[in-house]
């Protein structure tokens, strides 16, 4: 199962996105014991210094096109980018969790 991971990251060092991926990951291997999960890197930290959010919005895109599942976490509904994900999670048929 190839898993997407939508997270609010304005504002958030590096090590705070991993751990909150790490326990996301651990929650979604928990509850689907039985799947080999894979979860797909969104997680830019090699973006271009002057990316803008459309960029990343893009990004996004690309990858949550591949995935099986998609995981919202935090308060997620708070933000953009994660909104226009989730919103096309719904239109495209992509499984949704949110945590």
């Amino acid at each position: 199962m190839k898993v997407f991971i939508s997270q609010p990251m304005k504002d958030k060092t590096d090590e705070q996105i991993r751990k909150e991926r790490e326990k996301a990951v651990t929650y979604i291997k928990a509850i689907f014991p039985n799947e080999d999960v894979k979860v797909l890197d969104s997680f830019f930290e090699d973006a271009p210094h002057d990316a803008k959010p459309l960029w990343f919005l893009g990004k996004s895109f690309e990858i949550l096109s591949n995935a099986d599942l998609a995981c919202f976490i935090g308060d997620w509904e708070n933000y953009r980018g994660c909104n226009m994900e989730h919103t096309a999670c719904l239109k495209y048929g992509i499984e949704i969790l949110r945590l």
